[in-house]
């Protein structure tokens, strides 16, 4: 198990998969699983009966899981990078940086 250093709103390109290629935005993070939903990626299809939130039910698309090893994080330009942490000498805080470019994570 290692430290997970996505969060959720970071944006993200998935580097494997049916959705190999797709830039969205984390929804959400599940550490213990070390798995993300990712905006878009990773479609599936659910069929629900009906219930109070969705009266007709039907087939519903949702986002699945995605491996945290399959995403890279985005940086401004759209170029995609590890990420790394280091800690601030001034501050003492932590501080996600792109390794490729060495810019902090804002």
């Amino acid at each position: 198990m290692f430290k997970i250093k996505l969060k959720k709103g970071d944006t993200v390109k998935v580097m494997t998969g049916k959705s190999k290629g797709h830039i969205g935005r984390i929804i959400s993070v599940v550490p213990n699983k070390n798995v993300a939903y990712v905006e878009g990626a990773g479609i599936v299809s659910r069929h629900t009966k009906p219930n109070s939130q969705n009266p007709d039910g039907g087939i519903i698309k949702k986002e699945s899981p995605i491996s945290i090893s399959n995403l890279m994080m985005v940086d401004g330009k759209g170029n995609h990078s590890k990420v790394g942490v280091k800690f601030d000498e001034k501050t003492g805080k932590r501080q996600r940086f792109f390794k490729t470019t060495g810019e902090i994570v804002k």
